[in-house]
This record gives structure tokens, C-alpha cells and sequence, in this order.
């Protein structure tokens, strides 16, 4: 885990169309990283 006020570590995902988007791609804008991890599980 990181603590308060460490810059998060380079990392890719892909947005709501699946085209992958990577953080330093994003750097001096805001970043607002949100996911539902139960939306993958049954039940």
C-alpha cells in the first residue's frame, strides 16, 4: 500500500471502450481512478 502523498507507480488500463489509457499519459491533469471490484464476482 501506498502512503498519503507518494505519486502512484505507472500503470495502464483500459477505459469504458477498451482502449488502454496509461497514467504518465495523464500527468498534470486530474485523475480519478474508480472501480467496482464486485461487478466481476457471481452472485
Amino acid at each position: 500500500m501506498l502512503e498519503p502523498g507518494t505519486p502512484a507507480p505507472d500503470f495502464t488500463v483500459p477505459d469504458q471502450d477498451g482502449i488502454p489509457v496509461t497514467l504518465s499519459d495523464l500527468r498534470g491533469r486530474w485523475v480519478l481512478l474508480w472501480w467496482y471490484p464486485m461487478a466481476d464476482t457471481p452472485g
